[in-house]
């Protein structure tokens, strides 16, 4: 069965554009499209679509607060449109707490009558649309971890989707600057706002938010971010690389990939966080984190925008404590403490 798609946009030109785009897929089929924050929010009343495009930039109703009062009472998949990213990164954040799953660049057409972004905004929708008919790749099986003698650097791995960066933002601005571990992030984002994250979070926390870049290793006091639409994986040196496999799993970044790497090569028993969002990818890894030694915190139901992630680490053996959103800062830190008092 088609995907029923449909959108808002302030723009007729952009709307003319993005009809054409979805009716030159044979999987789409445009359900139908409004030009307000109002409009939609009555429209989805009536006929709830699969996925819902939505515009930053209503004339009517702030997009964030259009995504927000939809998820709240009539929650569907919502992929946000920026006209102008470099501008908007605080409203996607804004909209993504909220619950919408991904943002991407409104497609434009040029002079010349090509079309940019469409691509962009095709694939978006495909990788989506495996999300949420829950048409998961399976696991990779997890390897034993190597030991490296002499690293001493504790690692916190945290993994999140829809909801994250609220979520991040609330656990960051709790942690003191001088906290003794490394923190590494694998958000879904797309590649276009993952710089933007990192600004944003910048501006939550005391400590340090910077995209990780190839060769880079875990900092301690510093939160690296997973900054491209391929794998964040640490390697067997110890760095970090990006890497295009597997090519077809719908999460990038995926946390299961960069789980499954982290207990592949990272030395000591750490702690891995798995926050909300939809789908399943880090529940695999985080059950085999855990099945290994780690300390695994998977966010609650309640405190959730979607319970999907935490949920399928549940299930599967992964989660060594579920808490409030608003405690998983303290258990860190208390996990953390831990861990000295154990060594000495």
């Amino acid at each position: 069965m088609p995907l029923q798609i449909a959108m808002v946009h302030h723009d007729l030109m952009a709307r003319n554009i993005l009809r054409k785009v979805i009716a030159a897929a044979p999987d789409y089929v445009l359900a139908w499209e409004a030009a307000g924050g109002r409009e939609v929010i009555e429209r989805c009343r009536t006929s709830r679509p699969d996925l819902l495009l939505v515009d930053l930039s209503l004339p009517d109703m702030d997009g964030a607060k259009v995504v927000c009062e939809i998820m709240k009472n009539i929650p569907c998949a919502i992929l946000l449109l920026a006209d102008r990213p470099e501008n908007q990164a605080g409203k996607v954040f804004e909209a993504m707490g909220c619950g919408a799953l991904d943002a991407v660049k409104t497609p434009c057409a040029h002079e010349n009558g090509l079309l940019t972004g469409d691509g962009h905004l095709l694939k978006k929708i495909a990788i989506l649309s495996k999300i949420l008919h829950k048409r998961d790749h399976p696991a990779h099986p997890a390897a034993k971890g190597n030991h490296f003698p002499g690293q001493k650097t504790k690692l916190v791995a945290f993994g999140s989707s829809t909801g994250g960066p609220k979520a991040l933002a609330t656990i960051f601005s709790a942690l003191p600057p001088d906290i003794p571990a490394a923190l590494v992030v694998v958000q879904h984002v797309d590649i276009q706002f993952a710089s933007g994250l990192s600004d944003w979070l910048n501006s939550q926390t005391r400590i340090p938010v910077r995209l990780a870049e190839e060769g880079m290793k875990p900092l301690p006091g510093v939160i690296l971010l997973a900054g491209t639409n391929d794998h964040l994986v640490l390697g067997e040196d110890l760095t970090f690389h990006y890497s295009i496999h597997p090519r077809d799993y719908p999460y990038r970044p995926s946390v299961n990939v960069f789980l499954d790497s982290v207990n592949q090569h990272w030395p000591s028993k750490d702690l891995a966080v798995l926050l909300t969002g939809m789908g399943r990818d880090g529940g695999a890894g985080m059950a085999a984190l855990k099945k290994s030694g780690w300390h695994t915190i998977t966010q609650d139901e309640k405190t959730s925008i979607v319970y999907g992630m935490p949920a399928a680490a549940v299930e599967m053996g992964g989660s060594s404590e579920s808490l409030p959103l608003e405690e998983i800062a303290g258990a860190i830190l208390k996990k953390l403490a831990q861990t000295d008092v154990a060594k000495k």
